[in-house]
C-alpha cells in the first residue's frame, strides 16, 4: 500500500448489502499472498489491509466531511454492485467524489447481484453515475459469472479477480495457487468430516445398548439322583443399577437386554441364587455371552442328622452302629446320628440299616435335628 494512504481500500455499498460488504472486507484483509510475490514486491503476507468499511468505523449517512476524508485516505474504492446500490444516491456520490480525486483507475466493481446495463431497474447493478462518468466496465468482478459448475468456486474466482486488480498482478499468478489451496482445504475438510463422522459413529456405537446372554455350567459332580436345578436367580450389577432374571433349567439361557455398551468388556458384579446350590457372588468381565460355573451345596442332601429314639424308654438309643448308603456312623451319648455322604453318592432319601428293629427305616433329605427315627 502506498504510504500516503491510511486505507488500502474504501468499500462503498448500500445498507441492504451490508453482509456482502463484511464478507469482502474480511476476505481482503485476511488474504495471504504467495511468499514469492511478497518477496519480489516487498509486500506483507496480507498486503490488502486495512480496508475501510463504514459499520466498523462510522455510521453511514450523507457524504459528510468525515466520509470525504476517508475517501481521500483510501488508495482504492470497491463498489458492491447490486440493484440496491444502483438505486443508492450515497453510493453514487462516493463514486463521483473518488473519481474527482483523480483515481478513476482505482475504482473496482464487485457484482453480487443483478446484471450490468440490463435496462431494468429491478436487475440493473451499476449505479447511473458509472455511465455518466464513463467508467470502464472491464474492472467488474462478478460472482455469478459461470466459469465453473460450482457457484462457490465462481465466487472464489471473483474474489481473486478483485484481489488481482487491487494489487495490479496477473490473475493467473494467484488464481492457480488459490485453486490448489482450495483443493487442499476441501481435502482437509473432507478428511476432518470423515474423522468427525467416524467419531460420531464410534460414539453412537459406544452408546448403543447390547444384550448379554447368560447360561449356567454345573461345575460340581453331576448326580442324576438329585433334583434338577429349578428357578435360579441371576443378577448383574451395573453401577447403581441391577438387572435380574430367573432361569428354570441348567440348559436354559437368560437374556439381559438393553445394557449400555460402555459396560461391554468391563468388570461387573454377578450373583447366583438357587435352592440346593451354593450361592455365588463374583466379579467377571461382561461380554455378550456369560457362563457361570455353579456348584451344588453338598450339605443339602449329604449331611444326615437324626435322632435314633426309643419311644418306650422315651430316650435316645446310644452307641449304636448305623449304616446309610454304604457309609457307617454311631449314635452318640444322646442318640444323635451324624453322617456326611459324598456328593456323587447322595440321594433324595436313604435307607437306614442297623441291628435294632426300626419303626421307620427311611430318612428323607434334606433332614435336620428335628428328624427322628424310632425303634419298635
Amino acid at each position: 500500500m502506498d504510504s500516503q494512504f491510511k486505507y488500502f481500500a474504501f468499500i462503498s455499498y448500500n445498507s441492504k448489502d451490508t453482509e456482502w460488504g463484511k464478507k469482502v472486507q474480511k476476505k481482503l484483509e485476511h488474504y495471504r499472498m504467495p511468499a514469492t510475490l511478497c518477496s519480489e514486491r516487498g509486500w506483507k503476507r496480507k498486503p490488502i489491509s486495512p480496508v475501510f468499511f463504514a459499520p466498523t468505523d462510522i455510521q453511514p449517512g450523507g457524504l459528510s466531511a468525515e466520509l470525504q476524508e476517508r475517501l481521500k485516505a483510501s488508495q482504492h474504492l470497491i463498489v458492491i454492485c447490486s440493484p440496491n446500490s444502483a438505486k443508492s444516491q450515497w453510493v453514487g456520490r462516493e463514486i463521483e467524489y473518488f473519481h474527482s480525486l483523480g483515481r478513476t483507475d482505482n475504482i473496482h466493481f464487485f457484482i453480487v447481484e443483478g446484471s450490468p446495463h440490463s435496462g431494468d431497474p429491478a436487475t440493473e447493478c451499476f449505479n447511473p453515475i458509472v455511465e455518466k462518468l464513463g467508467l470502464p466496465e472491464i474492472l467488474a468482478a462478478n460472482i455469478h459469472e459461470k466459469v465453473y459448475r460450482s457457484a462457490w468456486l465462481n465466487k472464489e474466482r471473483a474474489f481473486v479477480q478483485l484481489i488481482s486488480k487491487l494489487l495490479g498482478v496477473e490473475f493467473d499468478a494467484i488464481w492457480q495457487r488459490h485453486k490448489r489451496q482450495l483443493a487442499n482445504k476441501i481435502i482437509t475438510l473432507t478428511l476432518v468430516g470423515i474423522a468427525v463422522i467416524a467419531a460420531l459413529i464410534g460414539v453412537w456405537h459406544y452408546n448403543q445398548p447390547f444384550d448379554a446372554v447368560a447360561r449356567l455350567n454345573e461345575a460340581s459332580v453331576h448326580n442324576e439322583n438329585l433334583p434338577p436345578l429349578h428357578k435360579a436367580a441371576v443378577t448383574i450389577t451395573l453401577d447403581n443399577e441391577t438387572k435380574s432374571d430367573t432361569i428354570s433349567t441348567m440348559e436354559s439361557n437368560i437374556v439381559f437386554t438393553n445394557i449400555p455398551r460402555r459396560f461391554l468388556n468391563k468388570p461387573v458384579k454377578v450373583s447366583f441364587r438357587c435352592k440346593d446350590f451354593i450361592d455365588l457372588d463374583t466379579v467377571m468381565t461382561l461380554t455378550n455371552n456369560i457362563v457361570l460355573d455353579v456348584r451344588r451345596d453338598p450339605t443339602v442332601y449329604g449331611d444326615v442328622h437324626f435322632l435314633l429314639y426309643d419311644p418306650d424308654k422315651e430316650t435316645g438309643v446310644v452307641n449304636t452302629m448305623i449304616e446309610i448308603n454304604g457309609f457307617n456312623s454311631v449314635s452318640d451319648e444322646n442318640g444323635n446320628v451324624t453322617l456326611s455322604i459324598p456328593l456323587e453318592n447322595q440321594d433324595k432319601s436313604y435307607k437306614i440299616i442297623t441291628s435294632i428293629e426300626l419303626f421307620n427305616d427311611i430318612i428323607f433329605m434334606p433332614c435336620g435335628e428335628n428328624d427322628i427315627i424310632m425303634t419298635k
